[in-house]
């Protein structure tokens, strides 16, 4: 199994930049890191009157783009996959970074941002490992600056450092 460390939070509060900012840091590191992006509406990821567009809507279970630069796969499914098949389609890495599903019981950091005016999940969450904030918090988990991405990234390359080093014991 991939590790895999979700980054949850609120809509606006700032996770697909933290995510942005942070990949060029651990990739740094010499990490190779994948990411698993949810979203709450179908992905349509292939433009209208391309090949492979025309190929999904007219059918397809599956359709592959490949090219020089990358590849790509665009599945039809009647219900959206776990995460243990989500995972499966990765080829190996370091380490996974799952935007969103925030519900999962898996580690996780938490983008909070007070300003929003919701409520934190990690008073609730036990997988929050984490707090990631513009404003320091009150609490018992590491509080990390979301404005200190070497902080962040410090932080994530420990936890992973400690989770290899629990999985080998």
């Amino acid at each position: 199994m991939h590790k895999t460390l979700g980054v949850a939070g609120w809509s606006g509060s700032g996770k697909t930049t933290l995510i942005e900012r942070l990949l060029p840091q651990l990739t740094a590191r010499g990490l190779r890191v994948s990411v698993i992006k949810h979203c709450h509406h179908e992905p349509e990821l292939d433009k209208p009157g391309k090949d492979s567009h025309r190929f999904r809507h007219a059918g397809a279970s599956e359709v592959m783009v490949i090219g020089p630069g990358g590849w790509g796969v665009m599945a039809s499914c009647a219900v959206e996959p776990g995460i243990e098949e989500q995972l499966s389609h990765l080829t190996e890495v370091d380490l996974v970074l799952l935007e969103g599903q925030k519900r999962l019981a898996l580690p996780k950091l938490e983008v909070y941002r007070p300003s929003l005016g919701k409520p934190p999940r990690y008073v609730e969450d036990p997988h929050v490992i984490a707090v990631v904030s513009d404003e320091k918090i009150d609490t018992v988990l590491p509080c990390l600056d979301l404005n200190d991405i070497h902080a962040v990234a410090d932080y994530v390359t420990d936890w992973l450092c400690e989770a290899q080093t629990r999985s080998q014991t």
